[in-house]
């Protein structure tokens, strides 16, 4: 048997002391290793392993962390991390105090830029080598990129910069046909065709933007990467190479289920099949509450329209897909574009859901602020994985938009506490409103499992109350208004206590706080967002306004980003899980 290769690896200069012929044998372990480790600790698979031969070409090839390699997403970055001196604490991948599941360059030299959100390689790696070549130093910039990451606005606009400067670039494009769903649109269809060898030479967009192009080459070809990695080092000015890879690569089931196997949670790596948690009597998960409950509103209301950037399996839109194709839109990783559809459609009378993840809404504040809510128009957005969203970290947590959306004149903020609060403003908003609405709900589970109730019209900017109390009001947004409930069903002195669910968080309830207010002169807030601008804040500034001398205490997230960890050990780190809660409660 051979000698194991990546037990003596620790950094690129250890791979590039190997023969060309041993890497192959160097591939299967890599992928091997992967496997092993994702099946027991969960985390993003199918992307990585379909890059296993590019990352080890890359590194071969290329001197980093001299050569300065970005890797778009970071989904298919674990061969690289595990090459980089990561592979010992690998096994600690996105979970708390372990290393980030994405590339972060206060984890190490060779993550040079860090990412989550798409399509920010190329700009950045052009910022590179444009630092690079002003300083006079002699480098490579390498910028991986997937082919449904390159279809985003700002992978063209560093495309279309790039190819006017003569800055030593290399675009790798990594094209598999899927991002998370499989890729859509007009670019993905021409792809396919130079893939197929169906598209004339002399129609390459990629060269008519002044690139070198090569390819498209076998991803999967160690001898054949390594060659033209090798030329191209010679080619100046900007260069693209465009691989074809697998997403799944060398495991059956990944690669014949490619969504499912993005990032599949525990699995028999030996098998592959995926350990399957019981779900009977479980309450749903918020996106299936909204996905079903769209899709039964969508079947009396002709003028609804879905829309999502690239999540249709993400964030249930999937099911409306199914029933209703050209209702429901997946325009792929554009999120400014989706906002401006959904404008456009609304001037013509639709009633459009735009579904975009918390934290992905922040790439098109312009197009919410300047095409949506400037010109008053009934937008629907639905906010999934608001709040912390766990093992994805910094990039990914959904924290910021109470204090980013609540600042927008026009901007209705609403945030449900529970599975019906969900289904019952989806219902109230198709009905027909006179503003924008953002509809923030947690990535996971809610509380119900009875969740499928007759529709009830919410009131637009009322809170409820949910407890009475004689000494301190709690005040809670959202679905983190849960934990306050369990906090005081097991406190003592819980009759001391008055809890107040306020899911608008605007408009506010200003009756309501008027009779909070008066009645009390110790008030605490509680969300699961930043404090800054958020929810508390907007309690404090009516405080104000209106003159009340009460003391307000404000529970959230402190001005600094929260790293990656379980939702449980987050909310535990930041103060705002039930134990906590109880004792800054009966302390205040």
């Amino acid at each position: 048997m051979p000698e194991n290769l990546l037990s003596h690896i620790d950094f690129p200069h250890d791979l590039r002391k190997l023969q060309l012929a041993q890497l192959p044998q160097l591939a299967t372990e890599l992928r091997d290793f992967i496997i092993d480790v994702v099946s027991r600790s969960e985390g993003h698979l199918g992307a990585s392993l379909g890059v296993v031969e590019l990352t080890i070409a890359l590194h071969y090839v290329f001197h980093t962390p001299d050569d300065l390699l970005v890797w778009d997403v970071g989904h298919q970055a674990y061969g690289h991390k595990i090459l980089t001196g990561r592979r010992s604490v690998f096994h600690t991948n996105r979970q708390f105090g372990g290393i980030s599941g994405f590339p972060k360059r206060s984890e190490s030299v060779y993550d040079t830029f860090g990412v989550g959100h798409s399509s920010t390689a190329i700009s950045a790696a052009l910022g590179m080598a444009i630092a690079s070549k002003l300083k006079g130093e002699n480098r490579h910039h390498i910028a991986v990129v997937g082919d449904a990451s390159i279809a985003s606005g700002i992978a063209f606009e560093g495309l279309n910069h790039a190819g006017v400067t003569d800055a030593n670039l290399l675009v790798v494009l990594n094209d598999n046909a899927i991002g998370i769903d499989p890729s859509v649109g007009a670019l993905k269809n021409y792809l396919t065709a130079v893939k197929d060898g169906k598209n004339p030479k002399q129609n390459n967009i990629i060269k008519s933007l002044n690139f070198d192009y090569s390819g498209p080459i076998d991803g999967h070809d160690l001898s054949a990467l390594i060659r033209e990695l090798e030329r191209l080092k010679n080619v100046p000015g900007p260069k693209f190479l465009h691989v074809i890879t697998t997403k799944g690569k060398g495991m059956q089931l990944a690669e014949e289920n490619q969504v499912k196997y993005h990032a599949p949670g525990k699995f028999d790596k030996a098998t592959g099949e995926v350990i399957i948690k019981s779900e009977e009597n479980l309450p749903p998960k918020f996106q299936d509450v909204f996905g079903l409950t769209l899709l039964d509103l969508a079947r009396k209301n002709d003028k609804i329209i879905g829309i999502t950037p690239a999540m249709p399996t993400g964030c249930s839109l999937k099911f409306m897909m199914d029933e209703f194709p050209e209702r429901a839109i997946d325009v792929g990783i554009a999120e400014q574009h989706a906002v401006t559809l959904s404008a456009g459609m609304a001037t013509q009378g639709m009633t459009v859901f735009c579904n975009i993840y918390s934290t992905f809404l922040q790439r098109a504040y312009d197009q919410v602020i300047h095409d949506v809510a400037l010109q008053n128009l009934p937008v629907i957005f639905c906010l999934d994985r608001a709040g912390l969203v766990g093992e994805d970290g910094a990039t990914h947590h959904g924290v910021f938009d109470i204090a980013y959306l609540r600042c927008i004149p026009n901007l209705i903020v609403y945030a449900p506490r529970t599975e019906a609060d969900l289904r019952n403003i989806l219902y109230t908003a198709q009905l027909g409103l006179d503003h924008p609405i953002a509809i923030r709900y947690p990535r996971g589970r809610g509380i119900t499992a009875d969740w499928q109730q007759p529709y009830q019209k919410i009131e637009i900017g009322k809170a409820n109350g949910l407890k009475g109390g004689e000494k301190v009001a709690i005040l809670s947004t959202g679905f983190i208004g849960n934990n306050v409930v369990k906090a005081l069903a097991t406190m003592e002195n819980s009759s001391d206590f008055a809890h107040y669910d306020f899911g608008f968080v605007k408009p506010l309830d200003e009756r309501m706080l008027h009779e909070i207010f008066r009645k009390f002169t110790k008030i605490i807030t509680v969300e699961d967002g930043v404090i800054a601008g958020g929810f508390g804040t907007a309690i404090l500034e009516f405080a104000a306004e209106k003159s009340y001398a009460a003391v307000v205490k404000c529970l959230g997230i402190d001005d600094e980003f929260i790293e990656h960890g379980t939702v449980d050990e987050l909310q535990k780190l930041i103060g705002i899980d039930v134990k906590t809660l109880q004792h800054k409660f009966s302390t205040f």
